[in-house]
């Protein structure tokens, strides 16, 4: 996805050339509203429009592809927009381009070089599920991202490919752009829609779930721009070559960010089954790993030894990780492990919305025991408090914040990373 090499001497400089636009990844942008067009863009938004495709033949090709949403969660896409299209309208859509898991930035490079794609993929959703408007929430740090896509949104709607009728279809949909204020907790797909709706963005009790009681008590579809951007070449190219790599449960493609002690930085997009092993090998691992943070902060720290099993959803699941969101974070030798935990433990305390006990309570004492091992406290009773903490937040918090703000540390204490005799 392009990358630089740079010391922290360098990184002020390089942030301020790339906010003044001196600086571009290596992979040249669809920016430009003709070149998209020119490239086949809006061709699939067009049959929809002309009856070539109904919505539920849309429908029906994303369920048989077996497309999963790939945020996280591993929900079938097609059955979500189903269940959406099942509720008497309104129907909405939102597209969550919060991504605030550390570690993760794919989802940044798909907007950023092609932002009519994300337009045009959340108007064909929209078409499917029969959605009349849709909202595209982007991180707050990404101010990049929000100026392309509404740009894009802007463009697509002068040329009469967002509003009430389009194209003279009679099928109306419109896209609005909302930019987030940097919670984490907004990459919870119930909080995400609190904040639109501009309330404090904190997560609801589930059920009801956002497919039936979403934005504005309303039937939503809530996906991730990775997700989508699967949509148009699925339905461009056919199930069969979607399907012809990946596995039979997870098939097609998964993009993943590689950062840490490799290499080659980057996003890459490999197909399910391949094994993180192969991954790390492509960005140029270091010799010696001392650990691989899998999923981001929510995620696991994977032993060196044991990253021969595959990339899917079903496999990370059954060895007791999380793909979440594509984050893979590489630590060499030097790294000090007991003070990343204690980073990771003060990023959740800081980012619980404090709605729930659990979590508001047990991510700060979290945080506290680490911050005591640091200065060399007594592991053996420190690690058992955290086991209890840890059983207690992913028993009773509300969200998902609090389900996994101990993994990682559980994970470090279980691979003898932090709590040893010399810790």
């Amino acid at each position: 996805a392009g990358h630089y090499h740079v010391t922290g001497a360098d990184a002020d400089s390089v942030a301020a050339a790339l906010e003044a636009g001196k600086l571009e990844p290596e992979i040249p942008p669809y920016t430009d509203f003709a070149a998209y067009r020119a490239d086949g863009g809006y061709a699939i938004l067009a049959e929809c429009l002309d009856g070539t495709r109904s919505a539920d033949d849309v429908i029906q090709v994303i369920e048989e592809s077996g497309l999963r949403g790939m945020g996280g969660a591993g929900f079938p896409t097609g059955r979500k927009w189903r269940i959406v299209r099942g509720y008497p309208g309104p129907r909405l859509m939102a597209l969550n381009a919060d991504e605030g898991e550390p570690g993760t930035f794919k989802d940044r490079v798909l907007a950023e070089h092609d932002p009519f794609a994300i337009v045009e993929s959340l108007c064909i959703a929209g078409f499917a599920a029969g959605a009349s408007k849709g909202w595209v929430y982007v991180r707050g740090e990404y101010p990049r991202v929000t100026q392309r896509v509404t740009d894009a949104v802007d463009k697509a709607r002068d040329a009469g490919l967002l509003g009430a009728d389009i194209l003279g279809s009679g099928f109306g949909f419109d896209i609005e752009v909302r930019r987030g204020a940097g919670a984490y907790i907004c990459g919870e797909e119930t909080a995400l829609l609190n904040s639109i709706e501009g309330l404090r963005g904190e997560p609801r009790q589930k059920p009801p779930f956002p497919t039936t009681h979403g934005l504005f008590g309303e039937p939503t579809a809530v996906n991730n721009p990775e997700t989508l951007f699967n949509v148009i070449d699925l339905l461009v190219d056919g199930v069969d070559v979607f399907r012809s790599c990946g596995t039979s449960n997870s098939p097609g493609t998964k993009l993943f960010s590689v950062s840490g002690a490799v290499d080659s930085p980057g996003v890459y997009e490999v197909p399910f089954g391949q094994s993180l092993a192969q991954l790390l090998e492509q960005a140029g691992v270091c010799i010696d790993p001392t650990t691989v943070l899998l999923g981001g902060a929510a995620g696991r720290f994977v032993n060196p030894a044991q990253t021969d099993f595959l990339l899917t959803l079903e496999d990370a699941q059954a060895q007791g990780f999380t793909l979440g969101s594509g984050a893979v974070v590489v630590y060499g030798p030097d790294e000090d492990m007991v003070d990343v935990c204690t980073r990771l433990a003060a990023f959740f305390a800081d980012e619980s919305c404090g709605k729930c006990v659990p979590c508001r309570i047990g991510t700060v004492r979290q945080h506290e025991i680490m911050v005591q091992l640091g200065k060399g406290a007594d592991p053996e009773p420190a690690m058992a408090l955290i086991g209890d903490i840890a059983d207690a937040m992913a028993d009773s918090s509300i969200c998902g914040l609090g389900h996994t703000a101990a993994n990682a540390v559980q994970s470090a204490i279980t691979l003898g990373l932090i709590g040893g005799p010399n810790e």
